[in-house]
């Protein structure tokens, strides 16, 4: 992996992968491509609609490209409000990313998520395989994906790697439209205004992951032995397993007065409640030593500190 281009790098994954991937590797040989781009945007960068398959194969070309990183998506609860659109976008431009990939023989990741899993899947320590019987358009799209994205390795032998991944946490883009993105908001509210309203009901235990070990899990699998890969699409990985009011009493030992109410959002609960409740991530610590620094307490920490910087 020496030259990689990034399918929907404004996103919330997609803006820290890019800037993450240019440290590890140089800027000029990170590719950023999306729908639109913010003007203080540093770096080769191209203007790419992932439903255009000729337009992602023509850019990886240009760019001479080894590997492309597919982020493009439109994420859970968005998805449940335009299902078309979701399938289009979801499907369509993995499908196209893929072909890309194929013809010009280039490596290839995508990130799955635990929506692939639904109310008939086991939610304690849920294990790598296991049912998967999503009852939310993101979830159908991501199980496809994974499915097809074996498809195409087992079918063409391209180098096709993906992790499931839980809710993820960063201070640095806002949230995006996920279900999990209460848990984000939740410190910004805190420093704001010492108080939350939580969509997510009381006790609703949801997989979560720091954005740094998010990054630094797609880089360490990107580079991992490939003979030592058994699942490739797509690794069950975990950090923290916790409620809303995990996330206060974390917020607590920093801001004392800080206080939680509620008022759920029945779409995203309904979300949420299909889920697991913890994941076990043995198979990806086995076969590509993936391995979290960040718990609830370390996390909560660092967002704080560095949302007080950012106002």
């Amino acid at each position: 992996m020496k030259k990689i281009l990034v399918t929907g790098a404004m996103g919330q994954i997609g803006s820290e992968l890019v800037r993450k991937l240019r440290e590890n590797y140089g800027p000029s040989n990170v590719i950023g491509t999306d729908l639109w781009k913010k003007e203080e945007t540093e770096g080769p960068f191209e203007i790419v609609d992932v439903t255009d398959g000729k337009a992602i194969h023509d850019v990886a070309k240009k760019h001479n490209v080894d590997t492309i990183m597919h982020l493009a998506a439109l994420l859970s609860a968005k998805a449940e409000s335009a299902p078309q659109l979701a399938w289009d976008l979801n499907m369509g431009g993995l499908m196209n990313a893929l072909e890309a990939a194929r013809e010009l023989d280039l490596q290839f990741f995508t990130p799955s998520s635990i929506g692939v899993f639904g109310p008939t899947t086991p939610k304690q320590n849920t294990p790598q395989e296991t049912t998967m019987r999503p009852t939310t358009m993101y979830g159908v799209n991501k199980v496809a994906g994974e499915l097809l994205c074996d498809y195409y390795y087992y079918r063409y032998g391209l180098d096709t790697r993906g992790v499931r991944y839980p809710g993820l946490i960063s201070y640095m883009t806002p949230p995006g439209g996920g279900t999990t993105d209460y848990a984000v908001e939740i410190y910004y509210e805190a420093i704001k205004h010492k108080k939350y309203t939580s969509y997510i009901a009381a006790n609703t235990y949801m997989d979560m992951m720091y954005m740094p070990d998010a990054l630094n899990a797609i880089i360490k699998l990107m580079e991992a032995d490939p003979d030592k890969l058994v699942h490739r699409n797509a690794y069950n990985i975990s950090a923290i397993s916790a409620t809303p009011e995990d996330f206060t009493d974390a917020i607590r030992k920093h801001i004392p007065e800080f206080e939680l109410t509620y008022d759920v959002d029945p779409v995203r609960q309904q979300i949420a409640d299909s889920w697991p409740d913890s994941i076990d991530s043995s198979a990806a610590k086995e076969e590509w030593g993936f391995e979290a620094a960040y718990d609830i307490d370390r996390m909560t920490a660092d967002m704080l500190a560095k949302i007080r910087e950012k106002s």
